[in-house]
Parts: structure tokens; C-alpha cells; sequence
């Protein structure tokens, strides 16, 4: 399997170059070359152990590991997972389930994309000899994940900006108390978008890249969108034979890695009738699928401080679809938006999609209805899933986080506290961050000054 940049410069790259690269050089993001097809007996009556179909649908774009190693990876990075099955699907009502994706050790769906990632990194150290210096941007969730699946590993030190005082506390703390000496959370001042449009213009340094060794966590690495697309078959896969028409996967966005990857899956063959964006109040995507236009705005905190987004990177991957693979026509829209801070989309076609928003008065809202009506409780994230869901299709909402991460939302809400014991523990631990001016020049001298 090759992959390609959005954008078309550089040649086709195989997997372990796509996911060491990151950025591709033009500053586009890689996509497989041709989506291939899921495999005919895939789509079984019963689920799949999640580490085989794991297997199963990676082996689809990797030609670079054999059988074996396949396997070991994908073992290593599921079996830290508390449920059995890693994403199980609770059914609330007769046509309305949740996928619980909150199983993993940040207890965030990102565990299933970064748990892969880190060690991926640490086969990539083990093969070519050489150290690596990854970096990321979070707003809130990733840089737990991709910090506990890299903390203490030999060659690889993690550089981890987020936006200072604008994520939860025990989203914070998950990040700075680990006291690995690899580890180095940045909080700047900013919102999440600063400090992506960091990691994207040292990424694009090609010099700098080569130099620094740098590698990327962010969804704007293909393999975390791989990972994701898995559990979409997972899910799929545990339904109930009477609910496997009109599907509609509800998924909370901010990046729109999440939903696209399961977009791509369904261009694979898995039977979607709709994907909802499920925004907050920083609603760019409900902008776009309404107007056609993209055009970021003023990023405003809210209850859902994961999705404060203003500037959804992985959209470049779906315009390239969108635009039937034209790169050239990819590339310029890309340019616009860099020039003039927004982008009219020609023939904007999202007849797959449906899209909702949230105000933090509805997330509450919906908070405190989920617990009325089926007595169980949700994130602020997945809280904006079940805004406006439609009645005449089986809803499947992706739950994006434990709601212990969020506890003062949850008790406005409900009154009542989460909690869960690894979070526990971590309110007893120092917190280590690093003090670094919010520019690409201060992050590349600290890069520097740190490097693995």
C-alpha cells in the first residue's frame, strides 16, 4: 500500500514512511493511494476478539510488517484495555447504543490511535537505530494518550503543547505527572489552534524535521485515522441483525480525525446510511456543511474544552475526496484559506452527512436527560451527541471519554461526582511542566536544547 499527499508533491511513500514522516513534505496530509475493500467475510454475525479485526483491517495498508509482528503490535497496544472486547457497544433503547470508547489507560478514544503510534515508535527506534523527538498539540485528550503509550521508552523524548488553563485539570494532570524524564508538557498561551499551527509550521521546516528527528502524534499522522476506523467495524459488528439498517455513527468533532475515519471505513464497504458532526459551540463543521464555506472564527471555551477547535485539520483529507483526488485543486483551496482565512468549497457535496451543535446550556441539558431517560452518564463531549438525534434511524453515538475527566460539568449537571481510580491518584502527584513563549522559534530552541 502507498500513500500519497493531499496536496500531490513527493512520491508515493509506504506505510512506516507515511507514519515517520507525519506532515508530507509539501505540508499536505498522506492518504492511501486506493482505499481497498473490506474483506468479503469480515462482516460477521458475531464480534471479532478487537486485537483480530484489528489485524484484519491493518493488515489492508501495512505491507511493511509481516504476519507476526503485526500481531505483536497490535497485542501490545490493546491489552492495556479494561473492557474485554476494548469498544463495547451499550444499547440504551431500542435504537439508540453507545460505543464506549473510554477503555484504554487515558480512559479517551485516542487511546485506540496513540496506543498503536507509540509502539510503532518504539519499533521504528528498535529497527533503524536512530532517536526521535516527537511533538504534538493537544486539546485535551491526545497528548494523555500519546504521553503514557511514548513515557520512559528509550530514544524517544514527547514535546506536548496545549493550550494553558483551557483543558480540564485532570486532563492537565494526566500529562504532567508522569515524572518520566522524556516527557515535557508545554501549556502556552493561546488557544489549541495556536499551538497546531506550531507543530504544522516546524513540521513543514523540513531542515528542522530532518535534524530534530521529529515525528508526529497529531491525527495529522495517517496511522492514528487507521486505528480509529476499527472500531466503526467493532460497533457495527455488535449490533443486534434487527438494527443494521439506516445506521447513524454520531460523533462528537472537533478535528474531524474521528468521523473521517470512519467515512473512509464506510468507503471500504461498511454499511453507513449517515455520519453526524456532533459540534460544540466552536462550530466551525456545522458552519461549513450549511454554508459550503470555510471560515475559522474566534475559538470560545466551553464545557467540551476537547472540541475548542477553529481550524479542523484532518477537513483537508475529506476535501481531497471530496475533490475526486485532484491534489492540484486540494492544494489551491489550502493556499486560499492560508491567504485569505477562508474558503468557499465549489459543488460542496455532504449528502453522508447530517450536523448538529451544541451550546454549553444544551450540553447540560443533555447530560442531565441522558440520565433521566436511561440512567447512565455521559461526557460533555459525548453529551453533544445526542443533541437532535434523528428518530427513523439506528443511532449509534461514540462515547469520547470517561466522565470522570470532567467532574465539575457532571455535577452542575446531575449533582453528582464520577470518579475512577486512575484519575484518583493522580490528584496526590507533583505536576512538571516547562515554561516556553508561544512562537515556533521558542518551541524549536526548546526542541533543541531536549532532543532525544
Amino acid at each position: 500500500m502507498n500513500f500519497v499527499s493531499t496536496r500531490g508533491g513527493g512520491d508515493p511513500v509506504s506505510f512506516s514512511e507515511a507514519f515517520a514522516n507525519g506532515l508530507a513534505p509539501d505540508g499536505g496530509l498522506y492518504v492511501p493511494k486506493n482505499l481497498p475493500l473490506l474483506p468479503s467475510d469480515l462482516l460477521v454475525d458475531e464480534a471479532l476478539p478487537y486485537p483480530a479485526l484489528a489485524w484484519d483491517i491493518l493488515r489492508l495498508f501495512d505491507d511493511d510488517h509481516d504476519t507476526d509482528d503485526l500481531i505483536d503490535l497490535v497485542d501490545r497496544s490493546y491489552g492495556e484495555f479494561s473492557d474485554s472486547i476494548s469498544a463495547p457497544l451499550q444499547q440504551l433503547s431500542q435504537n439508540l447504543f453507545v460505543l464506549e470508547l473510554f477503555h484504554g489507560p487515558t480512559l479517551a478514544f485516542k487511546d485506540f490511535g496513540l496506543q498503536l503510534v507509540g509502539n510503532l515508535f518504539e519499533e521504528q527506534i528498535a529497527r533503524t537505530g536512530e532517536s526521535i523527538n516527537v511533538l504534538g498539540a493537544t486539546s485535551g485528550d491526545t497528548g494523555s494518550a500519546a504521553i503514557h503509550g511514548l513515557m520512559g521508552k528509550e530514544g524517544v523524548n514527547v514535546f506536548i503543547l496545549y493550550p494553558k488553563g483551557k483543558i480540564s485539570n485532570l486532563q492537565e494532570r494526566q500529562m504532567t505527572c508522569t515524572g518520566a524524564k522524556n516527557i515535557f508538557p508545554i501549556p502556552i498561551e493561546g488557544t489549541f489552534d495556536d499551538a497546531q499551527a506550531i507543530v504544522k509550521e516546524l513540521m513543514s521546516d523540513l531542515e528542522f524535521k530532518e535534524k530534530a528527528k521529529l515525528s508526529a502524534v497529531n491525527s495529522i499522522n495517517i496511522v492514528r485515522v487507521l486505528a480509529q476506523a476499527i472500531y466503526y467495524v467493532h460497533a457495527y459488528m455488535q449490533l443486534p441483525q434487527e438494527n443494521r439498517d439506516n445506521i447513524n455513527f454520531v460523533v462528537p468533532t472537533g478535528n474531524f480525525g474521528n468521523i473521517f475515519a470512519g467515512w473512509m471505513i464506510h468507503q471500504m464497504g461498511l454499511p453507513v446510511d449517515q455520519f453526524t458532526v456532533a459540534t460544540n459551540k466552536n462550530d466551525i463543521l456545522y458552519r461549513l456543511f450549511n454554508t459550503g464555506t470555510y471560515e475559522p472564527d474566534t475559538v470560545s471555551p466551553s464545557h467540551a474544552p476537547s472540541m475548542d477547535i477553529q481550524v479542523a485539520s484532518n477537513f483537508e483529507r475529506f476535501l481531497y475526496y471530496h475533490n475526486e483526488k485532484d491534489a492540484g485543486k486540494t492544494a489551491k483551496s489550502m493556499e486560499k484559506l492560508k491567504k485569505d482565512g477562508s474558503v468557499k468549497i465549489p459543488n460542496f457535496n455532504a449528502s453522508n452527512f447530517a450536523v448538529t451543535h451544541s451550546t454549553d446550556e444544551d450540553i447540560i441539558a443533555n447530560i442531565k436527560r441522558v440520565k433521566e431517560d436511561y440512567g447512565y452518564v455521559v461526557d460533555p463531549h459525548t453529551a453533544c451527541g445526542f443533541q437532535d438525534l434523528p428518530e427513523d434511524k439506528t443511532n449509534i453515538v461514540l462515547a469520547t471519554a470517561h466522565p470522570a475527566k470532567f467532574p465539575d460539568v457532571i455535577k452542575k449537571a446531575i449533582g453528582e461526582t464520577p470518579t475512577a481510580d486512575e484519575l484518583d491518584a493522580l490528584k496526590k502527584k507533583r505536576q512538571k511542566t516547562y515554561a516556553v513563549d508561544a512562537t515556533p522559534k521558542a518551541v524549536r530552541e526548546f526542541i533543541e536544547k531536549n532532543s532525544a
